[in-house]
């Protein structure tokens, strides 16, 4: 489908962008609500937690698409 081979550098600034896109968004949710500290330490939490699911969610996704293409290729010589 692509003419793209899989590289780990474009992986690697995809599933970390994503995380620090989430993280960001964490950290002005903290900043417009101004919690507690035992509401911002779950708020936090939880951005940590989406931000680590993003980059696995990313970086599968990603890998899966490469290895799906390079069959397709294979199958087709």
């Amino acid at each position: 489908m692509t003419d793209r081979e899989f590289s780990f550098g474009r992986l690697a600034i995809a599933s970390l962008g994503s995380a620090t896109v989430v993280l960001v968004v964490t950290t002005a949710v903290v900043g417009l609500v101004r919690p507690g500290p035992g509401v911002g330490l779950a708020i936090v939490a939880v951005g940590i937690a989406a931000a680590i699911t993003v980059m696995g969610v990313v970086s599968t996704s990603m890998t899966r698409r490469s290895l799906r293409d390079d069959r397709q290729d294979e199958h087709d010589e």
